[in-house]
This record gives structure tokens, C-alpha cells and sequence, in this order.
């Protein structure tokens, strides 16, 4: 199954619009529930190109094996964007998907990669009761928004955050400070320091089979 361009404009007094890419997997029937990872991407992957997504990540990832065993939604976030404005947007997008296609949803798992690891820890504290596992990548926690403390949302959340330890554009020590909030808070968090990888931690995440065998082993 090939990824479908998609777009989604939101009501109500939310922001906006999100073009975005909807993978199905190969066997996708709609009387069987099925488990759905939602991806947010870098800030390289900005703009009003969906194919700029299969650069990296989870895009890349069902480009390459159609068996993916998940509903995949990888949104764009527009020209000069952050994840951080469209919160409410993403969590609309969410709804919609679930209304129209056959998605489990105590199966619906979180992931992303700098910029996207910033809003996976931000979605998923906005929205804590909607996720059944969260995978950070390169990411961190915006003061402005509450962090590191606002981590402490996530206590009944599964996570499991990764980060280059030679990371010059986001320090490692911005996940560990958020990994140690919420273990502090009695939180299930895992975390994998590469101590060889710079800030592209992610493809070595991406191409391993263990985050998704831990995806599918959670339910909310």
C-alpha cells in the first residue's frame, strides 16, 4: 500500500490546515481494529511537499516495507511552523482519522524526530489519555510551555525517548532532564543515549524492528 496525500482542515476555531500522509497497511480491512502511530517530523521537512516526508522517519520506514503492521499519519507542519501551535489541530486530525478509518484506539502511539521530538513530548502532555506509547527522538521540552515539569503528565504514559550523545543542535541533556522529571514522578520511561550519534539519531531508531515490537506490546 502506497502513502496517500491527504488533507485535513480543521473547525471550531482551531488552527488551520495539515496536509499530511496516510499509510494503510497491507492487509487493511475495516471490520479489524488496527493500531495507528502518528509522526511529526523535523524542522527540514517544513513546507507544502508531502514527498519531502519520506526523507526520514516513519514515512521512509512504509516506503520501504508495505507489511508495516500500523495505520500511519505523518502531517506537515506548514512553511515556518512548530509542532507547539497546533496542538489542538493535531489532536482534530487525530479525531478525524479515527472516525473514518478502522483504528484502535487504545493502540494509538506517538513518535518523532527533533522538531517532532519537541512536539511528541508536547502533544502527549496536552493529551496524556490519548496515547498508548510515546517515542521522542532528538527532542526536548519547551520552558514556555511548562517543561521539564509539564513531563509529569506523562506519568501513566509509556516512553521510550532516544538522543545522540555528540548532539550539538539539541544536547542530549534535554531529554535526559525530562526522562529524570518523570521517573521521578514514578513514570514508565526508557532511554537510549547512541554514543556515537550527533543530532541524526533517528535513523538508527527508525530502522529498528524493537521500537515498533514495543509499540504494538502497548495498549492504554
Amino acid at each position: 500500500m502506497v502513502q496517500m496525500a491527504c488533507s485535513f482542515a480543521a473547525n471550531g476555531g482551531v488552527r488551520g490546515r495539515l496536509d499530511y500522509l496516510l499509510f494503510l497497511p497491507r492487509r487493511y480491512v475495516h471490520r479489524r481494529r488496527w493500531p495507528l502511530i502518528l509522526f511529526l517530523h523535523g524542522s527540514g521537512e517544513r513546507g507544502d511537499d508531502l514527498e519531502m516526508l519520506k526523507r526520514n522517519g516513519v514515512p521512509r520506514v512504509v516506503e520501504e516495507n508495505p507489511s508495516f503492521p500500523f495505520v500511519a499519519v505523518s502531517p506537515q507542519c506548514p512553511p515556518g511552523g512548530r509542532w507547539h501551535l497546533y496542538l489542538k489541530t493535531l489532536g482534530a486530525l487525530l479525531d478525524d482519522i479515527a472516525a473514518r478509518y478502522a483504528v484502535d484506539p487504545r493502540r494509538i502511539c506517538l513518535t518523532g524526530l527533533s522538531m517532532g521530538g519537541y512536539g511528541t513530548w508536547h502533544l502527549a502532555a496536552r493529551y496524556p489519555d490519548r496515547f498508548a506509547a510515546i517515542a521522542p527522538v532528538c527532542g526536548g521540552g519547551l520552558a514556555s510551555l511548562g517543561f521539564p515539569e509539564k513531563a509529569r503528565a506523562l506519568r501513566d504514559v509509556p516512553v521510550w525517548a532516544f538522543h545522540g550523545a555528540l548532539d550539538t543542535n539539541v544536547p542530549a541533556a534535554e531529554t535526559q532532564r525530562l526522562v529524570d522529571v518523570l521517573r521521578d514522578a514514578g513514570g514508565d520511561a526508557r532511554l537510549t543515549i547512541y554514543p556515537d550519534a550527533g543530532h541524526d539519531s533517528w535513523t538508527r531508531t527508525y530502522a529498528d524492528p524493537a521500537l515498533y515490537e514495543w509499540f504494538l506490546s502497548k495498549r492504554r
